[in-house]
């Protein structure tokens, strides 16, 4: 499966490992909604199952992505400062539409 993080996630993801409630626990990617041609996404502090794959990003931060969800392979995690400050997480290889 595949997962692109940008330098601002990889950042924020950073701080969120590093806190005390991330103890042996990775990022997972999940999807909160799925609308059939494309579906929502977000992230949380979770530990692996046997149906994940522990995918390594060019950041050096490892995500977990559950191999039985189809919209997850191909997730980009991108962070903004700007003024909607945060998270978006999309899959362009998964169509679907952008939000803004």
């Amino acid at each position: 499966m595949q997962c692109k993080i940008n330098r601002n996630a990889a950042k924020e993801l950073k701080k969120m490992l590093d806190s005390e409630e991330a103890e042996g626990k990775m990022i997972r990617v999940y999807v909160t909604i799925n609308h059939g041609d494309h579906a929502h996404f977000d992230l949380k502090l979770d530990t692996p199952t046997e149906d994940d794959e522990i995918v390594k990003t060019d950041k050096g931060i490892d995500i977990l992505l559950d191999t039985k969800e189809d919209f997850l392979d191909g997730v980009w995690i991108k962070y903004f400062y700007a003024d909607n400050r945060g998270f978006e997480i999309t899959n362009s290889s998964k169509g679907g539409h952008h939000h803004h």
